[in-house]
């Protein structure tokens, strides 16, 4: 499985420690930065992971800002793109369950890294339900 993750500066610290998680779990997975703890714009790297996604470079993707909101808006701009943010795992498991999101959003300056772990491993187990929320999901797409 190929695993996509970028982060903004104020998830820069918890990323490095979620990749080093991910590979001990044999994950492949596939940086969009940022690289540092200087300021970056979220919008970069929500993009970057999204279009990994879209582009089945990556099977899934996480992005991680200080609330993970404006990361988890920026990755929702893009076509076939579901990222959901979450706090637990419990909503992370959700998310795949009813929702079919392709890409976990973490907020890295509300929750611990262990809570991340949690969060990470119920996203990636579960699989989407079908059923009555396929057709909520298609709803989404509709424009307008």
């Amino acid at each position: 499985m190929q695993i996509a993750i970028g982060s903004d500066h104020a998830g820069f610290e918890m990323k490095q420690k979620l990749i080093e998680y991910l590979k001990s779990k044999h994950l492949s997975v596939i940086d969009k930065g940022t690289y540092s703890e200087e300021r970056a714009d979220y919008p970069d790297f929500g993009h970057a992971v999204a279009n990994a996604v879209v582009n089945k470079e990556a099977d899934f993707g996480i992005v991680l800002c200080g609330s993970g909101i404006g990361i988890s808006i920026s990755a929702n701009r893009h076509k076939g793109i579901r990222a959901a943010l979450a706090w637990n795992a419990a909503i992370a498991a959700l998310a795949r369950q009813h929702n079919n999101a392709n890409i976990l959003a973490l907020p890295a300056r509300f929750i611990s890294v262990e809570e991340a772990h949690k969060s990470i491993d119920a996203f990636l187990s579960e699989k989407f339900e079908g059923g009555r929320h396929q057709e909520r999901i298609e709803k989404i797409d509709i424009i307008g």
